[in-house]
This record gives structure tokens, C-alpha cells and sequence, in this order.
């Protein structure tokens, strides 16, 4: 599940939305929607989030995370590490290699951890 379709479903549920409904007033397929929640499909287009934002009614603060989740909800990402340190590199490929065992509070972890990097 990607975040961007986390929420979308989060936003479902607490409307009493069923999946079913919500696709018929987007004018989309209930596979597609479903496929979108589960990160089946790849990252949402422009248009596809702007209805979403319209359909729940979001403003401000909200819509802005709804764009931003759908910016992070890429379900197969391509890492390019030409160039990189073959320490990045191995790193990128041990990532790789060990997301899907990582539990809940390690991904946690290790998200904090990117994210103080950044604010450095």
C-alpha cells in the first residue's frame, strides 16, 4: 500500500464510502481505485489527484498532503546510483534487497533518521 492510497482509504472510511461508489463518482473502474489504494498501479497523475482532493472536499493544509502523499506514493521506484560512493551503492542495493522483511518500527527508524539528514 502506498501512502497516498493509505490515506485515500483512511478518507473512504471515514466518509462510510464504500471503494464501489467512490470509483463511479471519479468515473474510474473500481479495479483501478482498488489497484491505487494497494499500490498496484504506479503514482497517481496530476488530474487523478486534484479529483480526489475535489471529491473529499479538501482544502489548504489537507490537499497540500494529499499532493504531497501522492508525490511519495510511487510503488516501483528506480534508485540511480551512477556516481554514487560504492558504500551508497551498496547500501541502495541492501535496501533493496531487505524492505519487504524491515518491520514497522525499523522502516520507523530509519525514516526519522533520513528525515534529520535532511534538515541538516
Amino acid at each position: 500500500m502506498t501512502p497516498f492510497g493509505k490515506k485515500i482509504r483512511e478518507l473512504r472510511k471515514s466518509k462510510s464510502i464504500n471503494q464501489k461508489q467512490m470509483a463511479a463518482d471519479l468515473d474510474v473502474s473500481p479495479a483501478y481505485l482498488s489497484a491505487l489504494e494497494h499500490g498496484h498501479r504506479g503514482q497517481p497523475t496530476w488530474a487523478m489527484v486534484q479529483r480526489v482532493i475535489s471529491y473529499f472536499d479538501l482544502i489548504w493544509d489537507d490537499a497540500e498532503e494529499i499532493e504531497q502523499l501522492a508525490r511519495l506514493s510511487h510503488p516501483r521506484i528506480t534508485v540511480d546510483s551512477s556516481g554514487l560512493s560504492a558504500e551508497a551503492v551498496a547500501l541502495v542495493n541492501q535496501l533493496a534487497r531487505k524492505i519487504r522483511s524491515l518491520s514497522p518500527s525499523r522502516i520507523a527508524t530509519m525514516s526519522e533518521l533520513l528525515d534529520r539528514q535532511e534538515d541538516d
